[in-house]
């Protein structure tokens, strides 16, 4: 099988895909392209790896369940945003696989088999592979939130490109609630950092991880991130791609600010 590429997807507002948003096709175009991205790798995947801005740990955590159910990780939506469904099975031995490797790096980590699939993981996938019959396994972020630390692990996981896994970090490369949920004008800082994300993301390798490392001192950086744990996916996936090129995928602009997605590899 053809060794596959490593993304970084925007999943978001909560269940923003399934219920009426003011103004209206506020998330068109970004359902629209998760909708397309299975079409876009060339190859369906055995399996996917997902690291989700929504799971944080003192210790890596990879669940580790046949049959993961879902975690509804948000508030205040219609009720019937709480009845979704996505029943993709889980992947015990690609848990183990990734458990191995992260062991073998010196990553402290351990099996999850209670945590369901939360919204990062469910909310995207179901319009990526609307028929769930793609198993997924999720990964925590470490709690401490280093991004360096993050770009390490992920180094760590490049292998499994090769044995068929779709390595997918999902969170949103702007994720300021104030400037999104209308506090100020997000426009001017979301497009500084996104300009700077962009050159960083398709750079050389070796000078893409030190940008990325360092993501803090980019322009409009902390504005942008309040909070890095929406980010951080995004230094997995770049971890992962090795010596392989990265390229912006989509960018739109959603209530205010510029959001992207990122793919490495082929």
């Amino acid at each position: 099988m053809p060794r596959l590429p490593t993304l970084y997807i925007p999943h978001g507002g909560g269940p923003c895909f399934f219920m009426d948003w003011h103004p209206a096709g506020t998330w068109d175009r970004m359902a629209a392209w998760l909708r397309g991205l299975g079409d876009t790798l060339g190859q369906r995947p055995r399996a996917v790896l997902l690291i989700s801005g929504h799971w944080e740990e003192p210790r890596v955590a990879v669940n580790a369940q046949a049959e993961p159910e879902l975690l509804f990780d948000y508030y205040g939506f219609p009720p019937h945003t709480y009845q979704l469904r996505y029943p993709a099975p889980g992947d015990p031995a690609l848990a183990a696989r990734v458990q191995q490797l992260l062991t073998d790096g010196g990553v402290p980590n351990r099996a999850e088999t209670a945590r369901g699939l939360d919204h990062g993981v469910f909310v995207p996938f179901l319009l990526v592979y609307p028929q769930a019959d793609v198993p997924i396994v999720q990964l925590s972020l470490h709690d401490s939130l280093d991004a360096g630390a993050h770009l390490a692990l992920g180094a760590l996981l490049e292998p499994l490109r090769d044995e068929g896994v779709l390595i997918v970090g999902s969170g949103m490369s702007y994720h300021n609630m104030r400037g999104l949920m209308g506090a100020g004008n997000p426009g001017p800082d979301s497009d500084r950092f996104d300009t700077w994300l962009g050159d960083a993301c398709t750079a050389d390798p070796a000078e893409r991880t030190r940008l990325l490392a360092h993501w803090q001192q980019a322009p409009a950086a902390l504005a942008s991130h309040p909070r890095e744990e929406h980010l951080l996916p995004l230094m997995v996936a770049a971890g992962a791609a090795g010596n392989d090129p990265g390229r912006r995928v989509f960018q739109d602009r959603v209530m205010g600010a510029t959001v992207s997605a990122f793919a490495f590899g082929p």
